[in-house]
């Protein structure tokens, strides 16, 4: 049994995630994480095991902290008509508006499939989930927002406004004005009912 997470675990792995973030999973050292998280190079390991240990936490707590919150109006039980076009907006204004870590640096996720560690599997399982959760999210935004609508016009909605989604969170990096275009073109999509 692993043991619980406390306060201090949580705030150790969220600055860890901040320095992986904004240089990534290769460019970031144990020197940096010792910088970031004021833990020392062998309280890191005795508490993660590796380096790749403390960015599976981050990535964990990306999807916890960053990811998730978000897409909650999108999994609930019932989801409100408007949940779509709320969640498209909150994204816009975090990449757009505001000076996010998303804003500055894009997707965490993403950014690791990227790179070399990308190709890993235990990597692309997390981000295969993380790709089927935002579908799912989108897909019952779409369905809420279009109850009348049938399953192949779903299918499209949900397939462009995911796809306009992750390039937006991509673009973001190098030209916060395209990712708010792209996302204005996914707030377009789930509008209408193509």
């Amino acid at each position: 049994m692993g043991r619980s997470k406390t306060f201090a675990d949580v705030e150790v792995v969220r600055a860890a995630r901040e320095a992986f973030w904004s240089k990534g999973y290769e460019s970031t050292g144990i020197a940096d994480l010792e910088t970031a998280t004021g833990l020392n190079r062998s309280s890191i390991y005795h508490a993660f095991g590796s380096k790749r240990g403390l960015f599976d936490e981050a990535v964990e707590s990306y999807l916890d902290d960053v990811v998730r919150p978000r897409l909650a109006p999108l999994a609930a039980e019932v989801v409100a008509p408007n949940a779509l076009e709320t969640y498209l907006r909150g994204l816009r204004d975090a990449m757009v508006d505001e000076p996010t870590s998303l804003a500055v640096n894009g997707c965490l996720l993403l950014n690791a499939t990227a790179a070399l560690l990308g190709h890993e599997g235990g990597l692309q399982q997390v981000v295969t989930r993380y790709c089927a959760e935002l579908r799912a999210g989108v897909t019952a935004g779409a369905i809420a927002r279009h109850p009348d609508v049938d399953a192949p016009t779903i299918e499209l909605i949900a397939t462009t406004v995911t796809g306009l989604v992750f390039a937006s969170m991509v673009v973001v990096r190098v030209d916060r004005t395209a990712a708010g275009r792209t996302l204005d073109a996914a707030l377009s999509a789930a509008e209408r009912s193509m």
